[in-house]
C-alpha cells in the first residue's frame, strides 16, 4: 500500500468475503481532560454559548447560526465530539459504499410552527435547567442528555 495508508496488519481485522467492517475512531480527548475542561472552562463558556445561541435563534435571521451552536453545545461544555450516522449500501458495481447521513427530518412547516409557538421560549428554560443540573456535578449525566436534546426542544430536529 502507498505511503500514508494503513497496511492490512495495522488496519484492524481483515473482513471475510462479503463482510464489511467499519471502524470509527472517537477523536474526543480522554475523560480526565474533558472533566478538567468542564470544571475550569466548560461550565462558563457553555453558559455563554447557550445564551448566544438562544439570542441568535430568537432573531430568526440568525437562526441557522444559533442552531449550529446548539448542535455543538456538548463539545463546548465537555469537548465531546459530535456523533455521526453512517449508511452502508451495496453499489451497482458490486462494491460497498459507506457514507455519512443525516436523519430524515420532520416537515419544515411543522418545525417552524413549533419554534414560533413553543421552541423559542421553552428551549431557554430547558437549557438553563440543563446548565443548572450540570453545575451540581451529581446531575451531570442528566445535564449532558438534556443538552444533547436541545436542538429537538428548539425546532423538533431529529439527531
Amino acid at each position: 500500500m502507498g505511503e500514508g495508508y494503513p497496511t492490512p496488519s495495522s488496519a484492524g481485522p481483515t473482513p471475510a468475503a462479503g463482510q464489511v467492517i467499519v471502524q470509527v475512531v472517537d477523536r474526543s480527548p480522554g475523560l480526565l481532560i474533558r472533566a478538567v475542561w468542564f470544571v475550569f472552562v466548560g461550565w462558563w463558556l457553555g453558559q455563554f454559548a447557550l445564551l448566544a445561541a438562544w439570542v441568535l435563534n430568537v432573531l430568526i435571521i440568525t437562526l441557522p447560526l444559533g442552531l449550529y451552536i446548539l448542535n455543538r453545545l456538548p463539545q463546548v461544555f465537555t469537548l465531546r465530539s459530535s456523533s455521526q450516522n453512517w449508511k452502508v449500501e451495496a453499489s451497482g458495481a458490486g462494491g460497498t459504499v459507506i457514507r455519512s447521513v443525516e436523519p430524515e427530518q420532520r416537515d419544515f412547516w411543522l418545525r417552524a410552527v413549533f419554534f414560533v409557538l413553543v421552541g423559542w421560549w421553552f428551549s431557554l428554560l430547558w437549557m438553563e435547567i440543563a446548565w443548572l443540573a450540570g453545575i451540581t456535578l451529581i446531575l451531570l449525566p442528566l445535564s449532558f442528555w438534556m443538552f444533547s436534546k436541545s436542538a429537538a426542544v428548539t425546532t423538533l430536529r431529529i439527531t
